[in-house]
Formats: C-alpha cells, structure tokens, sequence
C-alpha cells in the first residue's frame, strides 16, 4: 500500500497553541478560569454523592445528545435509554444513531472511570478514544466522502486519515504529516499543570479539530477530549457538560472555530502563524458556556426545588397507578440521603415487608431508582423518561412516539 501523502507542512503552522503569557486577554481570561473552577465545586457540593452519581449517568446521555446534534444526528435521549437496555428501533437509520449512542456514551463512561486520567490530550489516548467510539459503530456509519475522489473511504477506528480532507474553507494538513502535528499537539498540551489546562482546553478543542486526524469522528473526539481535560483538571463528578451549550449556540461555535482557522491579522495579532486574538475570542467563548452550563445545571438541581419536582412527579404517577403507594415518600428518603439501603425501607415508610418490596420494585421498574445488585443500597435513577419533569430544560421533550 502507498504511504499517505506528506506535503512536508511546518508543525509552525498551527501555532499559536496556547495563548501568551504577554497577551493583554490573559488575565481576564484566567479569571473565567478559577471562576469556571469555583463554580463547579460548588456544584459538585450541592447534592449528595448518591444522587451525583445517578445524574452523572442523565449527563452522559445529554452530553452524548447534544454532541451527536452538532453533527446533524438527532437521537432523543428516551431512544438512547432504549439502546442502552438493548431496544432498538426496526427503522434501519434510527437503530444506527442508536447504536452510535450507545458507543458515545460507553466512551464518556470509561473517561469517567478514569481511562484517560492524567493523559487526555495524548496521541495514545485521543486515538483511543476514536478508536472506541468507532470501533462498535454499524458500518453505515463508516463510510465517509473522499473530497480527492468524490468515492468513499472507510474510516479505521483509532488510525489516523490516509486522504485530504477540506471542512468548509479550511484544508486540512496532508495525511502524512497528521502523525508530526498530533505529536507537537501533545508536546505542548500533556505537561500543563490544571490551571494552564482548563486555559488551554479550547485552545487544544481548536486545534484538534484544525488537524483534522480521522476521516471522520473529529468533532464528537475533541469534544470528548475537551470532557475529559476539563475533568481531570477541574476534578468534576460529570454533572455539567459543555456540549449542551456549544448546540444551542451551534452557529456562533462554528463561527468562531471558523476563525480561529484564520492567517495572523498583522503585528499586533501574536507572533504565530494563526491569529492570536481570535483564539482568545474563542478560549473566551468556551469558559462563558462552561460557566453557563455550570449555573444551569447549578439551577436545576437545589435540593429543595429538586425535591419537589421528584416528589410532584411520584405523587401524580401513584395517583394515576403507575407506580406503588408512597413511592413518593420513598423517592423523598433517597433524596434526602443519597443512598437509602434496601433493609430500611420497610422502617422508613412505616409499611409491611411485602409493601416495601413492591413500592422498591416499582421505582425500581420506572427508572425512578437504580441499584447495582438486587442487594445494593437504592438510589435515584434519573430516568431519560421523567427528565423533562424532574430537569426542565435539560433537554427537548420526548417525541410524540416515547412514552
């Protein structure tokens, strides 16, 4: 087989790679910064760890939502609930977008249990991540455009691209020099110690994206990659994400990564060959959505309006049959404690043996509570289902067809 073309381009090209020290935008930038970080923990703290957990696992199906959305696929996250229990749709291209859901948020959660701790702007771990995603996608969705030939190419799960690739007006490097830029991108963004990471994350979403090293994946890659910076360096339990905000301002997104791909605007535009001040615009852009998305969240989720949403909700659905009597009585434990162990149900709602094991299952059936063994301690479950009752606004209501 022929080695890809390498047109020799100077890894220079793409610098700037992280905004400079003598930048005047530095200081306000890093202020976003520690704010971004003072926000967050105060999230982290604001509900208990058993009920963090459980949206964690709302968060993933969301951030998985959202970033699909970006690129033209629209899989509600009451379908991706369904792939995730294995129940596909029998409409060819819904059960593709389903089984690409599913391979998104496995990946999601295998950052979360820290596979790409301390290493996520590496080569090894950003092709793991590609190769993860990819590599339990339906072929359809392997097949991408050759703008060389106008056929197409399969895309190999973890390999960097073998052809030129154009996105708008920006032409990517040639094939062959991917493996010299992706070196120089982890050269300088691996050794940054937290503070310079949580700068340097759209910086390093940007130039990801400017690389371009897969045929195709690139988007829902560096924003995994972005995730899992902005995890490791802020130390989140995963109960933000920024790919909401970057889908409801799709446009302004795309806009602005559009310009940072612009030549350097003159002597007063940084020393690199990329201009300076549109990446500042850009990092700028990126910390005011992850500040947004972080006061939404922050917003959502106070334990007393919480509660009540919870609570309303169970009432209602005990009132229409759905779920067991004083499944909200049960549901208001959890909340209350993050973790309710199964022994102390029957205790806690003042009820016989049997009726505690019936309203557990009902809750249990709904989504309502989750458990890791049917000995486990009971938690909230977050069910895609009640999201728009419990979490207005976390996501689109269900289409006319979910229940």
């Amino acid at each position: 087989m022929s080695q890809p073309v390498d047109r020799g381009e100077s890894t220079s090209l793409m610098e700037p790679l992280l905004l400079g020290e003598s930048s005047r935008r530095r200081p306000a930038i890093a202020d976003k910064a520690l704010e971004l970080v003072t926000a967050s923990t105060r999230l982290d703290g604001t509900l208990p760890r058993g009920v963090a957990a459980s949206l964690a696992g709302l968060v993933r199906s969301m951030n998985c939502y959202y970033s699909n959305l970006i690129e033209g696929h629209d899989t509600h996250p009451v379908d991706i609930e369904r792939a995730l229990r294995a129940d596909y749709s029998d409409e060819p291209r819904k059960r593709d977008l389903q089984l690409e859901a599913r391979s998104h948020i496995a990946v999601q959660a295998w950052i979360d249990t820290g596979g790409v701790a301390g290493r996520a702007s590496t080569v090894s771990a950003i092709r793991e991540i590609h190769a993860r995603f990819c590599g339990e996608l339906p072929e359809t969705l392997l097949t991408v455009g050759d703008v060389a030939t106008g056929g197409g190419i399969r895309v190999v799960p973890g390999h960097w691209r073998e052809t030129d690739v154009a996105v708008g007006r920006h032409h990517a490097v040639s094939p062959g020099a991917v493996a010299r830029f992706m070196d120089r991108f982890e050269a300088v963004y691996a050794p940054l110690g937290r503070m310079e990471t949580i700068l340097a994350a759209a910086a390093a979403h940007h130039r990801l994206l400017w690389i371009h090293p897969f045929a195709d994946g690139n988007g829902r890659v560096a924003r995994l990659v972005s995730y899992a910076m902005l995890r490791d360096a802020i130390g989140t339990s995963g109960i933000w994400s920024i790919a909401r905000g970057l889908a409801r301002r799709e446009a302004d997104y795309k806009d602005r990564l559009e310009d940072c791909d612009q030549r350097r605007r003159g002597d007063l535009d940084g020393r690199g060959a990329l201009g300076e001040g549109s990446l500042a615009d850009f990092i700028e852009f990126f910390l005011d959505i992850c500040l947004d998305q972080v006061a939404f969240m922050e917003r959502l989720v106070q334990p007393a309006t919480l509660a009540g949403r919870v609570i309303r909700w169970a009432e209602e659905e005990v009132a229409g049959g759905r779920l067991a009597s004083r499944s909200d009585r049960l549901l208001e434990g959890v909340l209350l404690r993050g973790e309710v162990d199964r022994g102390d149900v029957e205790k806690m709602l003042s009820v016989s043996e049997r009726t505690a094991r019936r309203t557990t299952s009902s809750l249990l059936q709904s989504g309502a509570l989750e458990s890791d063994s049917p000995r486990s301690p009971l938690r909230l479950g977050f069910p895609a289902s009640a999201a728009p009752r419990w979490l207005p606004g976390l996501f689109p209501d269900p289409p006319p067809e979910c229940p």
